[in-house]
């Protein structure tokens, strides 16, 4: 004979519980003494007596006018007070908003989430901190994308620290890429002395910042996500946990992350802003030891997955190499096409483990707040669809074959990263130019050397065979060659969020052929290597086009010669814009159209450079704008 198992504790914590007993003994009472009791009338005393008053709610908003509809309103509320229409009148008792910390008017779920907060403390009360960060009220001057001062030299009043701003939806794991810049002496940031309201040179929550922490962006689109941040400054923007010992911070955060917590919280929540008073008011149900030792593995294990995969993304703080070039997700397959194929199998197969353990997660909290089966199902009900876990953020909507050519230019992109790292002067034409090989040669050899045991004429075949699909969202090409010259810079700005480190300086713009191309890298591109660029390439390909169209014009080849001559006008009408950049060349009136000076509008006008001599910290935004302004980058538009 089988033993049936009972769930005791999902017994004890069914908020109905109290009633089913009592009714059913209230009847059993008056039919002692002779008085016949009815369901009803028993249900009623056993609310008075237990429950005090009741308030009564009326949903009639969805009957009011819309699209031609008549106000239904006053019907309803008629039928609501009679029992002849379903989920309109609820009725809530008194003693059950008491229960909850500031009594929010959550009159469909107060009946559930009242148990839970008679039943747990509040993650303020078992954490210890919950607070948010502060604003530095000029995040223009203050904040950067990590890859932009990445090899800035850190001065004696300045280092950029990692800084948690709210972000996007992003449950577990989310890559801390913005950067702050903090005055380490003085504790605070950078040239900061308080603010309007707050004249204190110190920012808020100051004594909890740089410490482990799960921290969740204020206001999404998609509902609350808590991830972890560690050892960052953390914005107004961003709320922060930190959980003292013996807590498990894996197991706060597996229980923040759940579908229980975010019922509670969105009945707690005003006008769809996670703010940290509301969040530490929700139970934290802290159990045995063993039932917090298993929730958090589980929630170790989602954020393992992300943190991992998150090392393929380029623009990541934890990036290593791309997706196809890792050995543990591409295998050892022997071409590109079957790595390809293998990415999307690992993508798909990661993704459904990742959904299997979310779901065991829930399955385990809700066991542990005592839920019972006919309470979760109004519980996901309320909550409707929840955004799924995925593995690829960036990419999540994305279709297969959209998936597929964002990882052959990936490929391609890290190649012309290495290429730009390894260069002396991190200057690369796209033509041969001044005794440098060009841009297209470079990035065919660095290709090779990733994929060193295979026959590379295949491989480039494969990629040449990607890129000449038609995908929405990416430039179609026909190889290499032109996808370096015409989408490249488009796909980079993107990546790097409008915020590039690799400018592709061209005569001319869109995707016409230019006369004249290079790429230079950001972080080295000072004054000495504008003027190396002028200097050496710019002008030898003057003298190429000037000697060759001569050439052309004393063997009798006019066509040839006017198209040599068409050449060197075009890279003539570049220098002389590149000379407006590097001499800071400006017209009236400061700032417009024809202020080729670097406009850094937080430092006075004697502190801004004369001519080309940018700061790293200064960020690209800033730095990049006269070159935009005098038409010498591939884009007519980047930031």
């Amino acid at each position: 004979m089988s033993k049936r198992r009972v769930d005791v504790r999902a017994i004890l914590a069914d908020p109905e519980l109290r009633r089913k007993l009592m009714v059913p003994a209230l009847q059993a009472t008056q039919a002692r003494e002779g008085i016949e009791t009815t369901r009803e009338q028993a249900e009623r005393a056993y609310y008075v007596v237990t429950e005090g008053d009741r308030a009564a709610f009326f949903d009639l908003q969805r009957y009011r006018d819309s699209k031609g509809q008549p106000d239904r309103r006053h019907e309803m509320f008629v039928r609501a007070f009679v029992a002849d229409t379903e989920k309109v009148r609820f009725d809530v008792a008194r003693r059950d908003f008491a229960a909850i910390e500031g009594s929010p008017l959550a009159y469909r779920s107060v009946g559930i989430i009242s148990t839970l907060f008679r039943s747990w403390p509040s993650l303020k009360e078992s954490c210890g901190v919950v607070q948010r960060g502060a604003p530095t009220g000029d995040d223009e001057r203050l904040v950067r994308h990590h890859w932009e001062v990445m090899h800035a030299i850190s001065r004696e009043d300045r280092v950029w620290e990692p800084f948690s701003k709210g972000g996007s939806f992003s449950r577990f794991y989310y890559d801390v890429e913005l950067r702050v810049a903090w005055d380490p002496k003085r504790r605070s940031f950078h040239r900061w002395y308080g603010r309007k309201g707050r004249q204190v040179e110190r920012p808020e929550s100051l004594d909890n910042f740089f410490l482990p922490s799960i921290a969740w962006p204020r206001r999404t689109q998609r509902g609350f996500s808590a991830r972890l941040a560690e050892n960052a400054v953390f914005s107004d923007k961003s709320g922060f946990v930190q959980p003292h010992e013996p807590i498990d911070r894996w197991f706060v955060l597996s229980v923040m992350n759940s579908t229980m917590f975010e019922y509670v919280l969105q009945a707690l929540i005003s006008f769809g802003s996670f703010e940290v008073g509301t969040v530490q008011k929700v139970p934290l149900a802290v159990s045995t030891k063993t039932h917090i030792k298993e929730i958090a593995a589980l929630g170790r294990s989602l954020w393992e997955s992300k943190a991992i995969w998150d090392e393929g993304n380029e623009v990541s703080t934890r990036f290593t190499t791309p997706w196809l070039l890792r050995p543990e997700l591409a295998g050892t397959e022997p071409s590109l096409i079957k790595r390809l194929d293998r990415h999307r199998e690992y993508e798909a197969e990661t993704e459904d483990r990742l959904e299997r353990v979310y779901s065991d997660l829930n399955n385990r909290i809700y066991r542990l707040y005592g839920i019972s089966e006919g309470t979760r199902s109004t519980i996901e009900a309320t909550l409707a669809a929840r955004p799924p876990e995925v593995l690829w953020p960036q990419m999540e909507g994305a279709t297969a074959e959209q998936k597929r050519m964002e990882h052959v230019f990936r490929l391609l992109s890290y190649a012309v990263l290495r290429v730009m790292e390894s260069d002396p002067d991190g200057i690369v034409p796209f033509a041969p130019a001044a005794g440098d090989t060009s841009l297209s040669d470079r990035v065919h050899h660095q290709l090779q050397t990733f994929f060193p045991n295979l026959d590379f004429g295949k491989v480039e075949a494969e990629i040449a065979n990607e890129l000449k699909k038609s995908v929405k969202g990416y430039r179609r090409t026909d190889g290499i060659s032109e996808w370096l010259a015409n989408a490249f810079f488009d796909f980079h700005c993107r990546l790097y969020k409008s915020r590039p480190i690799l400018w592709h300086v061209a005569s001319s713009q869109g995707t016409s052929p230019f006369a004249f191309g290079v790429l230079v890298h950001y972080h080295r591109f000072d004054k000495n290597r504008m003027a190396q660029l002028r200097a050496r390439y710019v002008r030898d390909a003057i003298e190429t086009y000037r000697r060759e169209a001569a050439l052309a014009d004393k063997a009798g080849k006019t066509e040839a010669r006017l198209e040599w001559q068409s050449g060197l006008e075009e890279v003539q009408e570049l220098d002389r814009r590149l000379q407006w950049v590097q001499e800071g060349h400006h017209e009236a009136p400061d700032g417009g159209e024809r202020d080729y000076r670097i406009g850094t509008p937080w430092k006075a006008p004697k502190e801004r450079p004369k001519g080309w001599d940018p700061d790293l910290d200064d960020g690209v935004k800033v730095n990049l704008e006269p070159l935009q302004k005098a038409g010498v980058l591939r884009l007519p538009k980047v930031v």
